[in-house]
């Protein structure tokens, strides 16, 4: 069996610090097989990770996830970046790319009766760092729309790589996995990330936002 963590984001995103040698280190240690490094808007990391992974029976997935006129959609098997930003031109970029289209995080701030999903491959049912509700609705979404379920840490700090699991019989074919496994992110982790937003925007307002933010998230993640 083989196990994937479809959600990974490295420094170049701008509200991560991970860099992709620790990241492979830890992925590997923690017992995955693949990962698919999908920072925001780039390919970036991604082409970092792969050109560092030396380990033939290790898989890096160079991705991006995308920011869309409906929310955000992850190309996986990347080789240019995706320049557009309207759903369609999107996925045919990701396409003409022989790339997989994956739903992240579908009840995150997305425009769902306005995605096509007959070019979908992929659904992200399960993420480290969603609310257990959301993730039981992006589920059953899944199932209404018949796409395979995968699982993604959302990894934007080093405790949250491997946290989410999708496991295969074999790595020719992600759209066919067996199962997933899911361990929620740590309360302190999208916290975390949000600040290293902040500074890397330097930004005094967002951090003051965030600094408002931060007891509200931390209550509402302990009930």
């Amino acid at each position: 069996m083989f196990a994937v963590d479809f959600h990974t984001h490295t420094y170049h995103s701008y509200d991560s610090a991970m860099q992709p040698e620790k990241i492979l280190r830890l992925a590997k240690a923690r017992g995955l097989n693949g990962i698919v490094i999908s920072d925001h808007d780039t390919i970036k990391g991604g082409v970092e990770c792969a050109s560092l992974n030396k380990d033939e029976n290790f898989k890096v997935y160079v991705s991006s996830e995308v920011k869309t006129s409906v929310g955000d959609i992850t190309g996986i098997n990347l080789k240019e970046e995706i320049t557009a930003t309207v759903f369609g031109e999107v996925v045919q970029q990701i396409k003409n790319q022989g790339g997989l289209v994956l739903l992240v995080h579908p009840y995150h701030h997305h425009k769902l009766d306005e995605i096509n999903f007959d070019v979908i491959d992929l659904v992200e049912g399960y993420n480290g760092r969603e609310f257990p509700d959301n993730n039981l609705k992006a589920v059953e979404l899944a199932k209404k729309h018949n796409k395979p379920i995968i699982a993604g840490s959302d990894a934007h700090v080093y405790s949250e790589i491997a946290n989410c699991k999708t496991f295969y019989n074999d790595l020719t074919d992600l759209t066919k996995p067996v199962s997933t496994g899911w361990k929620r992110n740590s309360p302190f982790a999208e916290p975390a990330s949000q600040f290293i937003k902040a500074y890397k925007k330097q930004s005094p307002q967002l951090m003051f936002k965030w600094a408002k933010w931060v007891p509200k998230y931390l209550i509402r993640r302990m009930k």
